[in-house]
């Protein structure tokens, strides 16, 4: 797969990550969100996703690409 086949999703942190269980904030840093507002631009793999999922009351996903 070339780098440009490759797909991607937007995330974009919405909520504090303050007053929570200290796995979601380790969630929130391993996806490169730590702070309000923040985005990444993210590799679409299974794992990726399932950490959005389980962090999905903080984050919205804004774009999907490719």
């Amino acid at each position: 797969m070339t780098d440009a086949a490759k797909k991607t999703i937007v995330v974009k942190q919405v909520k504090s990550a303050a007053r929570r269980p200290a796995k979601q904030t380790a969630t929130l840093i391993g996806l490169g969100l730590n702070k309000m507002n923040r985005t990444r631009e993210l590799e679409d793999t299974p794992s990726v996703r399932g950490m959005v999922h389980s962090i999905r009351h903080l984050v919205t996903i804004v774009e999907e690409r490719g």
